[in-house]
């Protein structure tokens, strides 16, 4: 009977879940979605039980599937999406059903307050935390202290999503350095929480988690949990990281100068390095990554899967219909319809930021839209030019890292995005480089969990066996007839991206204005 470990990629629209083995092979895998609520403009929340629910759901089909021996099942590894603000009383109760993911912009005045008190150059070459402030842990929970007193008066502890199913399973509270340094008080070089930062925030430390090697291991599964998941008793459970850093380690980026891309609700492209790529300008985000003594640098646009799943639900939403209907995948579908545009979409262009963007593509109150709509523009036009619109804003992206460091001539993809050849072309056309997919894609978060726990309980001496398990199924070329109108079309995106952020203003005064 071979051990495995079962894996979770806790992301923003649901768990990917999947048992491995230590030789990497992945026995079987499941995925399980849940929702997202908008209650107003910037909030965006999630029910902490619904990730639960979901890791045991998944947890439990992957036990029935023939090809997993849950028995066999060692331990447990999570990816958790980053910037969680979860308020836990002094027995470890959760103390809110909702509560703000990643990507929730709320906490403006908060941040605005801070840095009053902190020079904002001085807190991003601190913590690298090169998205828009008000993401950021710790103005999260200094709106919870002025907008919820009553629920802050009774918080012991903030912890986020992965460290929360890991309090789930295990009774522990603990977190890693990858997520730490998600908070906005971590000091990245010094490996720590910074006492300043958090004095300046008027919060007192004990908030904050404690930190332990993303390859720890925390505990073990409780016992009445285990016996509820048909798990094995003495399951080990390790402390596992932030998504992002998971998914580089499983995206092959682990080592000095490793560089891969990921396409989903939200895009970025990754460079693995031994020291963080700061930039005061273009405020690359950094986190500790999971693989030890090393930092993941990123330039990112957060819109991209959520802006392309917007289009077509709201625009196209016969497709889905029409695809469900027939027993087809929706996605073909929808790129067969993208196909029939020729490239740059007769001149329609698409900025995705209809989520709001990161530092350099205009902050949380940027918003996205088309341009250049004509009355020759059809259904196959929106729909290609919503994805060369994520296309051309991670290509700006990937040009101001490019100016940062030197990057290799061909960029590993993995997420969502990595599945369909048309992308991926439109990808390989519009970065001007070769993309690479590799049979791991979508699993490359789940991949990274698992080789932490294969590290933690001595199945892997470190994490060179992923570099073996990434074996090439296509790569993209840049194709030389796309050339002249991708050029154009990178031109047009620029102005028009800067565009939108000198709108930003305007357009969040209609909105407030709007009944």
């Amino acid at each position: 009977m071979t051990d495995t470990v079962a894996a979770f990629d806790l992301g923003t629209g649901g768990v990917k879940a999947a048992i491995f083995r230590p030789d990497g092979a992945c026995l079987a895998e499941e995925v399980v979605s849940y929702r997202t609520f908008y209650p107003s403009s910037s909030f965006h929340e999630q029910r902490p039980a619904d990730w639960w629910d979901a890791v045991c759901a998944s947890l439990k089909t992957l036990a029935a599937n023939p090809a997993v021996d849950a028995g066999a099942i060692r331990a447990i590894a999570i990816s958790g999406h980053s910037l969680g603000c979860l308020p836990l009383d002094a027995d470890g109760n959760l103390l809110q059903e909702f509560v703000p993911i990643w990507s929730d912009g709320r906490a403006v005045a908060e941040a605005e307050d801070f840095f009053t008190r902190v020079d904002p150059a001085l807190w991003y070459r601190t913590t690298g935390n090169g998205f828009p402030a008000p993401l950021y842990t710790v103005f999260k929970a200094m709106w919870l202290r002025r907008n919820a007193p009553d629920v802050f008066a009774r918080t012991k502890t903030i912890i986020g999503t992965k460290d929360y199913i890991n309090l789930r399973l295990t009774g522990r509270i603990a977190t890693d350095p990858s997520y730490a340094s998600g908070t906005g008080v971590y000091d990245l070089k010094a490996g720590r929480y910074a006492p300043d930062l958090i004095a300046a925030a008027g919060l007192d430390p004990s908030l904050f988690a404690p930190i332990v090697a993303s390859t720890d291991i925390i505990g073990e599964v409780l016992p009445e949990i285990a016996e509820a998941l048909g798990l094995p008793q003495g399951v080990k459970v390790v402390a596992g990281g932030v998504d992002n850093s998971c998914m580089a380690l499983g995206g092959r980026t682990f080592l000095d100068g490793d560089a891969y891309a990921s396409m989903g609700s939200s895009s970025w492209i990754t460079v693995s390095s031994a020291e963080p790529l700061l930039d005061d300008r273009v405020r690359p985000f950094v986190f500790a990554h999971v693989a030890p003594g090393m930092f993941i640098s990123a330039t990112s646009i957060f819109s991209s899967g959520t802006s392309v799943n917007w289009v077509a639900d709201t625009l196209l939403p016969d497709v889905r219909r029409e695809a469900e209907a027939a027993g087809r995948n929706v996605h073909d579908d929808l790129f067969q319809l993208a196909g029939q545009s020729p490239a740059g979409a007769r001149g329609l262009l698409f900025v995705p930021t209809l989520g709001g963007g990161t530092s350099f593509e205009g902050g949380p109150a940027v918003r996205g839209g088309f341009l250049g709509l004509d009355l020759q523009h059809g259904r196959a036009d929106i729909f290609r030019a919503a994805l060369e619109g994520v296309a051309l804003g991670l290509r700006v992206a990937l040009d101001e890292l490019r100016r940062m460091t030197a990057l290799g001539p061909e960029m590993v993809i993995v997420g969502g995005g990595a599945r369909n050849a048309l992308w991926r072309q439109i990808f390989a056309d519009i970065f001007d480089c070769a993309v690479v997919k590799t049979q791991i894609d979508q699993q490359a978060a789940a991949l990274g969990a698992a080789a932490l726990a294969f590290v933690g309980m001595g199945l892997w001496r470190d994490f060179s066996p992923i570099r073996d398990l990434h074996a090439t199924e296509s790569r993209s070329e840049p194709s030389p007839e796309t050339r002249k109108v991708y050029g154009a079309a990178l031109a047009a995106y620029r102005r028009a991206a800067v565009q939108q952020q000198e709108l930003s203003g305007a357009l969040a005064a209609l909105r407030e204005a709007a009944p």
